[in-house]
């Protein structure tokens, strides 16, 4: 069989819902060599192929970051992706490659990275935010520069798809993602100001958040 009609009947199966993406993920991770029909399947026009191949191409990320490090190029591409998925996932993918970056491709595109913490959609900010902890402890030598960027949500503008309230989420993500490497971090005080400024925060969880960080580092 082809590699076209290879990847004609995984994408027909993920289209007739024959394999579920629960279940490519066990098949890719026994056979890595479905990882070129997952990469296709992500510039698929049919959204459910394109979403499944991605998802499953996240998780193998995380679980085995070197079998997909050869295409990382791929991943920032998707960056610029029109489809909001597509960008989220490859947020989360090369943040989990930066664990075996040996290139450095990351630090090459670290600002353009990081230039979506200024999106106008809350999920696209707390992916970034969400991700970080993972690019610091991977990279301890980029600490201080992800502090300074992540310091920037309370500078966030509103949109129709950034409320006041989605600020104060992104705030809470962002005290939590400190707290996976606040230990390694030089400029401690400029984070702990941050956070102590979060105490008053009408939103609860945000308040306890902040509260428990404090009340662990300070």
């Amino acid at each position: 069989m082809s590699k076209k009609d290879d990847f004609s009947e995984l994408a027909q199966a993920l289209i007739d819902k024959t394999i579920t993406k629960k279940q490519l993920l066990e098949r890719a991770r026994q056979d890595f060599s479905l990882i070129p029909l997952l990469l296709e399947g992500v510039g698929s026009p049919k959204a459910t192929v394109r979403y499944g191949c991605s998802k499953v191409l996240m998780d193998l990320s995380e679980e085995c970051p070197q079998k997909l490090y050869p295409h990382i190029d791929l991943f920032v591409d998707l960056l610029d992706s029109k489809y909001r998925i597509l960008t989220w996932n490859a947020l989360a993918i090369i943040a989990n490659l930066t664990r075996v970056d040996v290139d450095k491709k990351f630090d090459a595109v670290f600002d353009k990275y990081y230039s979506f913490l200024d999106n106008d959609y809350m999920v696209t900010v707390a992916n970034v935010v969400g991700s970080s902890a993972t690019i610091a402890l991977a990279k301890p030598y980029l600490i201080d520069k992800i502090v300074d960027e992540l310091l920037k949500v309370q500078y966030l503008s509103m949109t129709p798809h950034l409320t006041e309230e989605c600020k104060r989420v992104i705030a809470q993500k962002t005290i939590q993602s400190f707290g996976l490497f606040f230990d390694k971090i030089g400029q401690k005080e400029k984070v702990l100001s941050f956070v102590r400024a979060c105490v008053d925060s009408p939103r609860e969880k945000l308040r306890t958040t902040a509260e428990g960080f404090l009340e662990k580092w300070s």
